[in-house]
């Protein structure tokens, strides 16, 4: 009797744990009957309310995924059914893009009115027709110097030496005898044969007509500034002796005035297309038009460069031989679209910018053909029109993503 109940005690714990193992109806172990599902071994077995409260109950239930139908407790574990995915890929004609939720600037494609410009440096220089050489077309020695110094400016007939020379003299004497000789006996023929000599000696109309209305004549021949101008060179001394092969002075005049510009091989196709030309000059404010006049047909192999001739007015005569000068030159104005040079990137020999569509944040890469406009513009020849926005800071945009999905 006493091995019995022995035995019975020790029972108990395993009956206990196997019949703990079914509670509020989560069962794992046989069946349980209806309202007979552990409630005794539960109160035995001194179980906390808290575990057994019915609002935790549907928790505890849906976590463990168990199902009581009429106290028949079964798994219902979700790993063996097949959930859709809420990720699945949607096959879409949607051109890649790139998306950046930082933020961007952009700036629209717009259209200018510009031209192409160059800048080129030269000297001022005197025209060659505007320089003269006075040359005594008569022997004889200077009585008197007016004009004595270099770099004096001169005007048009101003006299500039007194010369006395046998030659002019004789002739002038000629020329009074057939005055007196036509006044007796008509000889027109013979006054101007006298006259032409004179005149062919270089001696002035002035001189020439003294003789004839005063029929008197002077020993000697004033030489006479045929142009205004400043004197550049002086080879005439007070005393000296001179001869009709001898330069006295050079007078240039300044009024009008050259730039030879200096031009490398590369520009002188561009030259043919520019129509405007402007001249500074550093420390004066006035900026003067020039006028194309000749490209020089030679390269000078020590500078590999050409030369090209410009006409300037140099009424103010401010313009000096020598003057180192900008030249500026420009072609007509044309309409083009332009984009900053920063919103533009090349990979593959390819130009890329990256316009904005229509959704906020998203930008899709596009080819396009640039060229060069200034040192802040591109000029779009082909894949944008006016009004499109694009990146402004186009390497803003190369991230990894757009890189390793071959975007662009």
């Amino acid at each position: 009797m006493i091995r019995i109940i022995l035995m019975s005690i020790m029972l108990v714990p395993f009956v206990l744990h196997a019949e703990m193992r079914c509670e509020a109806g989560k069962c794992q172990v046989g069946k349980c009957e209806v309202g007979k599902c552990g409630a005794a071994l539960i109160k035995a077995a001194k179980v906390p309310k808290k575990a057994i409260d019915k609002k935790e109950l549907p928790i505890q239930q849906e976590s463990l995924g168990m199902k009581c139908e009429a106290g028949k407790c079964a798994s219902s574990m979700s790993t063996n059914k097949k959930v859709p995915s809420k990720t699945s890929s949607k096959v879409s004609n949607k051109k890649p893009t790139i998306e950046q939720l930082f933020n961007v600037r952009t700036v629209e494609v717009k259209e200018i009115q510009s031209s192409k410009k160059q800048t080129n440096y030269g000297y001022i220089v005197a025209q060659d027709s505007r320089t003269i050489n006075i040359t005594a077309w008569f022997s004889g020695y200077v009585k008197e110097l007016y004009v004595d110094t270099l770099y004096q400016k001169v005007k048009q007939g101003q006299a500039l030496a007194l010369v006395y020379s046998p030659e002019v003299y004789k002739a002038k004497q000629d020329y009074l005898n057939a005055i007196r000789f036509h006044a007796k006996r008509p000889s027109p023929a013979m006054v101007r044969s006298t006259k032409t000599k004179l005149l062919l000696l270089g001696v002035s109309q002035t001189e020439i007509l003294d003789v004839s209305k005063k029929s008197k004549i002077s020993k000697y021949t004033t030489i006479y500034a045929p142009t205004s101008g400043w004197v550049f060179e002086k080879n005439i001394k007070q005393g000296s002796y001179i001869n009709n092969k001898k330069s006295l002075y050079k007078i240039t005049d300044l009024s009008k005035v050259w730039l030879e510009a200096k031009l490398f091989q590369n520009e002188l196709s561009a030259f043919e297309k520019f129509d405007n030309f402007t001249v500074s000059i550093k420390g004066f404010d006035k900026v003067y038009t020039a006028k194309k006049e000749l490209l020089y047909p030679m390269i000078d192999t020590k500078e590999a460069t050409s030369t090209l001739r410009l006409s300037i007015d140099n009424g103010d005569e401010v313009l000096k031989p020598g003057m180192y000068a900008k030249l500026q030159s420009s072609s007509k104005k044309s309409t083009k679209l332009v984009i900053p040079r920063t919103a533009a990137m090349r990979k593959g020999g390819i130009w890329y910018v990256f316009l904005a569509t229509e959704f906020k944040g998203e930008y899709e890469p596009l080819a396009v053909e640039l060229k060069p406009l200034d040192n802040k513009q591109f000029e779009v020849s082909k894949g944008l029109v006016v009004g499109d926005k694009v990146v402004n800071n186009a390497l803003f945009m190369m991230d990894s993503d757009a890189q390793i999905n071959s975007i662009y």
